[in-house]
């Protein structure tokens, strides 16, 4: 495996053996314990919801433009709290960013690393478009937490906050379906036993594949093809030329997680302000 190390638009080639962020060892959320007391917990893993599947098909947004996962979770999570406001608006809040294609290999890979969104820029752009009126915080969930992810979202649920889930795609991938090529951030408008529910698409995931992907390393893959068309002709061939290679692995500025969102002043969104991080596993 190779490591791509982009700083300030230089790259170091750096031979890992057996470095590959799928390989990653995860621990089943079945078996992390619980932040409920357990009759609250047992409730909890039952499920709550923000919307119906039938509400969510009429009211989600689907995606608003290239690498704009993070300001389309932004518009609906301002629409689950009663403030509308235009994709545009969104989009220009957040300041999506885009990878440039047609850049050298550095500036290329350093745009892969940061297209898109991070979770502050959702937090900051869910503030500006809603005028102040709306918060964020975001929980890490790597490294790996104490908690269990179905009663721990539905408590926040429950309570009125909106989740929007920041994960890396190109973990828990189904056996003969091609590695993704991004991180995408997803709204939960609910959860159920063992189910979560995210729009972006409308979509309905194990919590174990979902706690997964929100447990990650900040590091991407990125595609061997994509890497070797942009070689210039005095690069180093002899790291790539290995043909059993699909993927480098880049660093990636997201921080896989969740981040709830409530009104400003709203008890709720003071909880969440106040709310320290989860313990570490």
């Amino acid at each position: 495996m190779i490591i791509i190390h982009v700083v300030f638009q230089q790259v170091w080639l750096v031979k890992m053996e057996g470095v590959h962020p799928r390989e990653e060892k995860q621990t089943e959320t079945a078996c992390c314990a619980s932040q409920c007391p357990k009759d609250e917990e047992e409730r909890q893993g039952q499920g709550a919801m923000l919307w119906s599947i039938q509400e969510a098909v009429e009211r989600q947004t689907m995606q608003i433009g290239a690498s704009a996962c993070g300001a389309t979770a932004v518009v609906d999570v301002l629409q689950a709290l009663g403030i509308v406001v235009a994709p545009e608006k969104a989009d220009r809040c957040v300041r999506t960013r885009l990878r440039r294609n047609e850049a050298p290999l550095p500036d290329y890979l350093f745009s892969r690393s940061e297209a898109g969104a991070t979770h502050s820029q959702l937090i900051a752009g869910a503030e500006q478009a809603s005028g102040g009126r709306v918060l964020g915080c975001h929980f890490p969930l790597h490294p790996r937490r104490r908690v269990r992810l179905v009663p721990w979202l539905a408590r926040w649920i429950q309570r009125g906050a909106v989740p929007v889930a920041t994960m890396n795609m190109q973990l828990a991938v189904p056996e003969g379906e091609e590695v993704p090529d991004a991180w995408h951030h997803q709204l939960i408008f609910g959860v159920g036993p063992n189910t979560v529910y995210m729009t972006n698409p409308l979509d309905v995931v194990s919590e174990q594949e979902v706690h997964q992907r929100l447990c990650s390393e900040s590091v991407l893959l990125i595609r061997r093809e994509d890497v070797l068309l942009r070689l210039t002709a005095d690069a180093p061939l002899s790291s790539l030329s290995d043909d059993q290679m699909s993927h480098v692995v880049i660093p990636a500025a997201y921080s896989s997680g969740v981040t709830f969102f409530a009104l400003r002043d709203s008890d709720l969104g003071q909880e969440l302000l106040h709310t320290p991080e989860l313990p570490l596993l």
